[in-house]
């Protein structure tokens, strides 16, 4: 036998649900933690269905690019710790097909949101991800793993075991940690994606940076090999706070070449992330932690990006946007999804998208906003370089803002996570 899975039994009512509810082929995405003995799955999400999909689904009964997307969407909605570990196939079809379709969406699911990803993959990442196929009538299921970094890569047989409480104890570490970041544009920039570009390759310098930080967990900076859980009793769920030490990048000063502006993000993000309870060690806790820092503040300068382009607007024109803070949505036990809330946005909104990309029902007060709080949005002339008081590092939950700025004019984006200034020199 190969992987195993033990699996949250709220994913067995889930999948049962689906299978009640079936019409036709039914996909979704599988949530949850590796670990090198075996993955924990924590949630299931069905793929959500688009206004097209009743004359979609007649002529293609399995949409991957849809699937993808969902993914991709899916993944900036999880804290440290959470990944989309696979996808399942609600089907009562059982041929060389079926396999060959499940082999083709875990596979680009998982290209996908490795390519928003700016970390460099450890050598203990897991790289096997499952498919699942559920067969509606019988309720049989059929439990499949690829290495999807093996474009070769033949499906294996895993072990697929439910049990109640998988996550109930799952100890978490949170930080806020001050961001400080300057990205130099070139000369030459012409459209918001070049500016993409740009803040995409500032942004992987300053993973470097965050990932040569030194973690104190509780205060104290322990080796990788210390167990965090060590001295506590058994099933008694524990909370780490986190300070992450990033030294301030170094400059040549003597470095003179043309430029087309500039950005700067400073301020100060909330990150979470969740460890399986399995003797989880500083290591883990800290790759996890980090990779969050990471992620959350990618997504949110990435979402700004989108809206740039949706709306067509090129990035030197006068705009004044927000960035979206960042709400936690409790979901299993301990651990939690979170989503991205424009300030132009109601809690109604949050609540909406949780249920159309995760398929969770919440209220406005099951949603935890108590760790950033709602952005501003400055008035004050930003084209002006910036005051030490301006760039001061804030205190967790303060809320923080983005700016932009051009010779032409100036885009103004406000958050709970940063400050960004971009401007001509």
């Amino acid at each position: 036998m190969g992987r195993g899975y033990i699996v949250e039994e709220a994913v067995e009512g889930y999948l049962s649900k689906l299978c009640e509810q079936q019409a036709g082929p039914i996909t979704g995405l599988l949530i949850g933690q590796s670990s090198a003995l075996r993955d924990f799955v924590v949630m299931a999400t069905r793929t959500p269905l688009r206004e097209d999909d009743a004359t979609t689904l007649a002529r293609n009964p399995v949409d991957k690019l849809w699937v993808t997307e969902h993914a991709r969407q899916v993944s900036r909605m999880l804290p440290g710790g959470l990944s989309v570990l696979g996808v399942f196939l609600i089907s009562d079809t059982d041929s060389k097909e079926t396999l060959t379709t499940l082999r083709q969406l875990v596979f680009g699911v998982e290209n996908l949101i490795s390519s928003d990803c700016l970390w460099t993959p450890a050598d203990d990442d897991i790289t096997d991800h499952v498919t699942l196929q559920v067969n509606p009538k019988t309720r049989k299921t059929v439990c499949r793993t690829f290495d999807v970094k093996d474009p070769k890569s033949s499906a294996k047989p895993a072990d697929w075991k439910y049990q109640s409480g998988v996550c109930a104890s799952w100890p978490s570490v949170s930080c806020c940690l001050n961001v400080d970041l300057l990205v130099q544009l070139p000369e030459n920039r012409t459209s918001a994606e070049d500016l993409d570009q740009c803040l995409k390759e500032g942004l992987k310098t300053w993973t470097h940076q965050i990932n040569n930080g030194v973690c104190l967990i509780d205060g104290k900076k322990l080796t990788e090999e210390h167990e965090l859980t060590a001295g506590q009793r058994r099933n008694q769920r524990q909370t780490y706070k986190v300070q992450l030490l990033v030294a301030a990048e170094q400059s040549p000063v003597d470095l003179v070449r043309p430029s087309g502006g500039r950005v700067s993000i400073s301020g100060a993000i909330h990150s979470r992330a969740f460890l399986y309870s399995n003797k989880p060690k500083a290591k883990l806790a800290e790759k996890l932690l980090k990779r969050d820092v990471v992620s959350t503040v990618t997504t949110r300068v990435q979402m700004v990006l989108e809206e740039l382009l949706t709306s067509g607007q090129d990035n030197r024109h006068t705009e004044h946007l927000c960035l979206p803070r960042r709400v936690f949505c409790p979901v299993n036990g301990p651990v939690s999804v979170c989503d991205y809330q424009f300030s132009d946005e109601g809690l109604c909104e949050v609540s909406e998208r949780l249920k159309e990309m995760l398929d969770i029902s919440t209220t406005d007060e099951d949603l935890d906003v108590r760790q950033e709080t709602a952005a501003e949005l400055i008035q004050d002339d930003v084209t002006a370089e910036p005051t030490v008081d301006d760039v001061k590092a804030p205190e967790p939950r303060r809320t923080n803002y983005i700016g932009v700025v051009t010779a032409a004019a100036v885009v103004l984006l406000s958050a709970a996570a940063s400050m960004l200034y971009l401007s001509d020199v």
